[in-house]
């Protein structure tokens, strides 16, 4: 999966949560949930989805690591199989 693959699966999942919201606006080491004003349950949801997506499980303990855009896609990408 590329890059552009994986930015546009986060960008759906980031407006299933927030439908109003510009994610591709977001600075890249932005805080996701303050940038798009959502909280922890929404982002939650957006972690289940991207999991679903692509088939990577994101321990919570890794949850931190996804906070931006930039650790979103970076993790993403380390995960891939």
């Amino acid at each position: 999966m590329t890059d552009r693959e994986l930015q546009s699966i986060m960008f759906a999942e980031l407006l299933k949560v927030a439908p109003e919201s510009d994610p591709a606006g977001l600075g890249v080491h932005e805080s996701i949930r303050e940038g798009l004003d959502i909280d922890s349950y929404s982002f939650l949801k957006v972690l289940v989805g991207l999991h679903d997506r692509t088939g990577i499980e994101i321990p919570e303990s890794d949850y931190g690591q996804l906070a931006t855009l930039a650790g979103m896609l970076n993790y993403l990408r380390a995960h891939l199989g």
